[in-house]
């Protein structure tokens, strides 16, 4: 997959994990979609890394979505623990 690939990944894997997470972001529609695409990075470099699962060239790989949207999930997790309490 390429960068572009990887980009448009982590943007659905970002609003995949806004639906399964609903509530309000401290950084709102444009920290939840970076967290996406970094999270697409990470799961991906993860799942790729430990997991023995190579990241395959073909974008309807559903471990490959999977990874992306696991990461997606533990970043913004983290980032509401972290400045959860920043926006009221």
């Amino acid at each position: 997959m390429t960068i572009i690939s990887w980009i448009i990944l982590g943007l659905l894997a970002g609003a995949i994990a806004k639906f399964l997470l609903p509530g309000r972001d401290p950084g709102g529609f444009i920290g939840t979609t970076v967290i996406g695409i970094a999270g697409a990075f990470i799961g991906g470099w993860i799942s790729s890394r430990w997991l023995d699962h190579p990241i395959t060239k073909d974008f309807y790989d559903g471990t490959t979505w999977a990874a992306a949207i696991g990461g997606s999930l533990v970043l913004l997790i983290a980032y509401r623990i972290l400045f959860g309490h920043s926006r009221n």
